[in-house]
């Protein structure tokens, strides 16, 4: 059983308050997801973050095929840190951590994501120029969308 891991950072000019302010609303996901993906919620994000929520989405990652989404936010430390484990959808594994932390001139936002593939080894074939590619393009899309929103952090006037 290959598991995959997706590790990404990024900083940016925004106090901890506007950071979790956007990650703990279910709703903001669809801001930062690209349009093609058909990112629609379907339940579930009626109300902030919390543990054992079960929020229900269909999403069009490959093909312009729909599929449903149903994910479980297992884990919440406010300000701090949240995860959300996929219960059904196109992953045999989607076990996904976000954290933030306040850095010099704004915060640092880091997520975690380990992945299985499905279908075996037909799977793990297709990964390295089907699913990677895809799941690179979209948190590369959330980067740039969250620069749009809050601006370029400054590196060099944030020590």
């Amino acid at each position: 059983m290959k598991i995959y891991r997706l590790h990404t950072k990024q900083n940016l000019p925004i106090s901890i308050d506007e950071a979790w302010a956007l990650l703990s609303d279910p709703k903001n996901l669809q801001k930062i997801t690209p349009e093609y993906m058909g990112f629609k919620i379907l339940s579930g994000a009626d109300r902030p973050m919390f543990p054992g929520q079960i929020i229900q989405y269909i999403v069009t990652p490959v093909l312009g095929i729909p599929a449903k989404w149903v994910t479980e936010i297992t884990h919440v430390v406010d300000k701090q840190y949240f995860v959300d484990e996929q219960r059904f959808g196109p992953y045999s594994l989607w076990h996904h951590k976000h954290f933030i932390k306040e850095i010099p001139g704004g915060v640092e936002m880091e997520d975690i994501v380990d992945y299985k593939v499905p279908m075996g080894i037909l799977g793990q074939l297709v990964h390295p120029f089907l699913v990677k590619p895809k799941l690179d393009e979209i948190f590369e899309y959330r980067r740039k969308k969250l620069i749009e929103m809050f601006g370029e952090f400054d590196s060099v006037n944030s020590k």
